[in-house]
């Protein structure tokens, strides 16, 4: 005669498991994607066209194109990514007020009195073809060129690093050096 087996209640079973799924989704932290700030510029159909807006000069703007073969022209010049930070931070400070460089225009900045703050944007603008690598790249040199700024400023300032101090005092250097990055809508610049 065979023994028969006992049957084994599945009911709870699903108590359990319900429970652990519980006890995961609140356990577990989950990874928040982060990506690039930028403050993206309304669409056209947006922005009323007025006569009294003033024109940006030329000399204000860094324009920095990367091709489709990941090269960069910077001003009209080929440059390697490893040079971009340092051209960066030429033309955001203008250290000498060289005419080709930006104008600044003097600011009453909290800590540090009437200061020049420059009137530079940095137009970045890619092709539909450029890598996320090289993307990536460059965009973490132009930020690392205002970051470098800012902290020789809170250096000599305050003898601390910008990440260091509070909020207070980061917004004053901010002011100084504003992060201007434009960005324009991909397109087919090509891969000369």
């Amino acid at each position: 005669m065979a023994r028969k087996v006992p049957e084994i209640n599945g009911g709870p079973m699903a108590d359990i498991a319900f429970l652990l799924l519980i006890f995961f989704l609140v356990a577990t932290t989950m990874d928040i994607d982060t990506g690039i700030t930028r403050k993206l510029p309304p669409l056209p159909e947006d922005q009323p066209e007025r006569k009294d807006d003033p024109k940006i000069k030329e000399r204000n703007v860094f324009e920095v194109l990367i091709n489709s073969s990941d090269r960069l022209l910077v001003e009209g010049e080929p440059m390697n990514i490893s040079e971009l930070r340092e051209a960066t931070k030429e033309f955001i400070a203008n250290p000498y007020d060289k005419e080709d460089l930006p104008e600044k225009e003097n600011k009453e900045v909290r800590y540090f009195g009437e200061v020049p703050v420059t009137k530079g944007i940095i137009s970045l603008q890619n092709d539909r073809g450029t890598s996320y690598g090289m993307y990536i790249k460059v965009q973490n040199e132009l930020t690392a060129a205002y970051q470098e700024l800012r902290d020789q400023k809170a250096m000599r300032k305050f003898g601390k690093k910008y990440g260091e101090l509070e909020k207070e005092r980061q917004e004053a250097i901010q002011k100084i050096y504003p992060q201007k990055i434009s960005e324009a809508e991909p397109k087919n610049i090509g891969g000369n």
